[in-house]
C-alpha cells in the first residue's frame, strides 16, 4: 500500500514485514516531520522525496496525523529499525559498503561500531558543506573507484537527500542509497542511544529532545505545523487490500 502526501508517495510496510532491507534498490529515504514542514520552501528537498525509489514513514507524528485527520492508518517504519535490521543482513556478507559522514571523529565511530557487527568491507567519505551546491566529483569519482553496493549517508535531514539524489543520477542503477541520517550516530551513542520501546511509542523525538534540548525543541515545535499542512491537503491511497 502506497499513501501520497503532497504529491509524495510513501510507502507503508509494516516493520515486522521488513524481512531484508538488501533487496531494496535506488534512493531510500525516510523524511523526518521538521524536514517535511519545509518541503514547499525547499523546491530542492521537495524534488529530492519526489524521486525517490523509496519514501518511508519514518515520522510517528505524521503516522498519528493521519489516523486522527484522515483515519488513513499506516505503520511506522523509522530509519532506525531499517538500519538495524540492514546490519543485521549484512553481517559477513561481501558488498561493499560506503559511508557518507559529517566530520572524521563520527566516521571513525561508525566504522568501529559496523565492524564490531562483523561488516565487513567498509569504505568513508567525510562530506563537505554543500551550502546547497551539492555537485560532488570528488564523491562520485570515490564511489566509482570503489563500486559500492550501497551507500549510507549520514547527514542531517534536508541534506542529505538532495545529496542522495544527485548520486543517484550520476552513479549506476544497481546501487542502493540509503539516507537515515543520525540513526547511526543512535546505535554507535553519538547521539543519545534510543532504546527499542521509544521508537516503538513514537517518542524518539522526545528522546532527542532530552539530549539536546538547544538543537532539537524548537526544530519540533516548529513541525506541529505539519498538522494543519496534512488536513488542507488531499491524500490519496493506493492498492489497499
Amino acid at each position: 500500500m502506497k499513501v501520497e502526501i503532497f504529491g509524495i508517495k510513501f510507502e507503508n510496510i509494516n516493520k515486522d514485514k521488513l524481512l531484508n532491507p538488501i533487496n531494496f534498490n535506488g534512493l531510500l529515504t525516510f523524511p523526518a516531520a521538521p524536514a517535511l514542514v519545509n518541503i514547499f520552501k525547499d523546491k530542492k528537498y521537495y524534488l529530492s522525496l519526489k524521486n525517490s525509489d523509496y519514501v518511508f514513514f519514518d515520522s510517528g507524528y505524521l503516522c498519528l496525523i493521519l489516523r486522527i485527520i484522515k483515519n488513513i492508518y499506516v505503520s511506522k517504519l523509522s530509519g532506525f529499525l531499517f538500519l538495524k535490521k540492514l546490519i543485521q543482513n549484512l553481517k559477513n556478507s561481501k558488498f561493499k559498503i560506503l559511508l557518507v559522514d559529517p566530520n572524521l571523529e563520527s566516521s571513525k565511530k561508525n566504522k568501529y561500531f559496523l565492524k564490531k557487527k562483523h561488516i565487513r568491507n567498509l569504505y568513508n567519505y567525510i562530506a563537505p558543506i554543500y551550502n546547497d551546491n551539492f555537485e560532488d566529483k570528488i564523491l562520485l569519482k570515490k564511489i566509482k573507484k570503489i563500486n559500492p553496493k550501497f551507500i549510507i549517508i549520514n547527514l542531517g535531514g534536508g541534506v542529505q537527500e538532495k545529496l542522495g539524489l544527485y548520486i543517484k543520477n550520476n552513479t549506476k542503477k544497481n546501487i542502493t542509497i540509503i539516507c537515515t541520517g543520525a540513526a547511526l550516530a543512535f546505535l554507535t551513542g553519538d547521539q543519545a542511544k534510543i532504546p527499542h520501546f521509544i521508537d516503538k511509542l513514537y517518542l524518539g523525538w522526545l528522546f532527542r529532545i532530552i539530549f539536546n534540548p538547544r538543537l532539537y525543541f524548537l526544530r519540533y515545535l516548529y513541525s506541529f505545523k505539519l498538522l494543519f499542512m496534512v488536513n488542507n491537503t488531499k491524500v490519496k491511497v493506493y492498492d489497499k487490500k
